[in-house]
């Protein structure tokens, strides 16, 4: 990398990510450390390691920055087709962890492939939309833009880490910038909502809510542009998705996947059991009040009531240590960033830039705001980690290179001009 490029590298937004990286690392050894006079260097523990997975993250980010960014783009494809192989290979080869097979184990460490295929997706994705006479408008292009989505979503879904799949919608992001169609999201709002309606109230009221809902707005609607049978024909479709929520419940969810469900619309609220990680996140972040107890000091965090709390939900700790001053920090910390994500994603004048950094950006948002919604109890139980917090050199890898790889497209566009 030239001297050039690399002072034209955004370094706010390289401040904001190493602010975050030491806050998320001083939360992770609150939650782990168990000896107040403890070796923060001693690498059998967790806090030990994750300093491990900093460190040897700088050097990752010091090749990142120094590969031409041509080479992303030529080999956007061969990167794509890598990563489908690791998340195949993990069937035949994969360490299972509580269920899932998501994992090469290697000694004492471990590897999760899902973290690093974001990043290749993202390339995938731009080169394929940066590609001449690629128009969203046109079907076909739209099912090659998704199935590009789709292959690494089924193959970890086999593993099965519905979390993990969940996080690649949000390449919709892009997609939506580069032209595709908004009833796409029109329809996948409305059945989640009413798959969600369907599960609180039942498919009688739902379904006759819709039926009224329906009538009224043909009713309503005194230019008649849409004929009777579009609306007709709409009931049918949406009483139809409603019926086949009891199918897909019980059949297709598994039961921990129902249990979360069921916890989320307060249908089983049995605290010593499937609502128990969240009723102990919950506690420990109303615990905090404004200014919070105090690092190493939080109750809940310290007498390990929490479940997992060093993985997806650290971000309790903070609400009980640093309280809701804490809290509120983090989350304009990660406003911040985003929002400055977001303008250098704007500003790119190639096609494949601008992608691959909207790219970046959803997958930041998707899983910033997923982890706390789900924290706090506004989101079913996934396992989705908070970037540059949760403990994990997989995921902590994955976003150095998908924001450092934007990073260093923006900076030689800027050193070309």
């Amino acid at each position: 990398m030239s001297k050039h490029t690399f002072f034209q590298l955004d370094w706010f937004s390289i401040l904001l990510v190493v602010i975050l990286i030491g806050f998320g690392w001083g939360n992770i050894y609150s939650t782990t450390v168990t000896d107040a006079n403890a070796d923060i260097l001693d690498f059998s523990k967790i806090y030990g390691k994750q300093i491990l997975w900093i460190v040897m993250g700088f050097f990752l980010v010091i090749v990142v920055l120094s590969v031409e960014v041509k080479f992303y783009e030529r080999f956007a494809n061969a990167f794509y087709l890598i990563a489908l192989l690791s998340l195949l290979g993990l069937l035949f080869f994969g360490k299972t962890i509580a269920g899932q097979t998501a994992w090469y184990s290697f000694g004492s460490f471990s590897i999760q492939p899902a973290e690093f295929v974001k990043a290749t997706v993202a390339l995938a994705m731009a080169k394929y939309l940066s590609g001449i006479n690629v128009n969203l408008k046109r079907f076909k292009d739209q099912l090659q833009a998704f199935i590009i989505i789709l292959l690494p979503i089924l193959l970890i879904m086999l593993q099965p880490d519905a979390g993990s799949a969940l996080i690649y919608l949000s390449f919709a992001i892009p997609l939506y910038r580069e032209g595709l169609p908004h009833w796409y999201l029109t329809v996948a709002i409305l059945a989640g909502v009413l798959f969600v309606l369907t599960l609180k109230f039942g498919f009688v009221i739902v379904s006759s809510a819709l039926a009224l809902l329906l009538t009224l707005a043909y009713l309503l609607n005194k230019s008649k542009k849409k004929s009777l049978g579009s609306y007709i024909f709409s009931a049918l479709i949406a009483i139809g998705f409603s019926f086949s929520v009891s199918f897909m419940f019980n059949k297709v969810l598994l039961p921990h996947q129902q249990d979360r469900f069921d916890v989320l619309l307060e249908d089983d609220i049995d605290i010593k059991g499937t609502a128990f990680n969240l009723y102990q996140s919950q506690v420990a972040i109303g615990s905090g009040g404004s200014t919070g107890k105090g690092w190493l000091k939080g109750t809940q965090t310290q007498g390990r009531f929490v479940p997992e709390q060093h993985t997806d939900y650290i971000f309790s700790t903070v609400g009980e240590e640093w309280g809701f001053l804490g809290t509120s920090i983090i989350v304009i910390l990660f406003a911040t960033l985003l929002l400055r994500l977001y303008f250098i994603a704007e500003r790119q004048k190639s096609q494949f830039n601008r992608v691959f950094g909207y790219s970046v950006f959803g997958i930041l948002f998707f899983h910033f705001f997923v982890n706390i919604a789900m924290v706090i109890g506004l989101f079913p139980t996934v396992g989705i980690p908070l970037p540059f917090f949760s403990y994990g050199g997989s995921g902590l890898w994955g976003f150095l290179i998908l924001i450092f790889i934007f990073l260093k497209l923006d900076a030689k566009r800027i050193s070309l001009n």
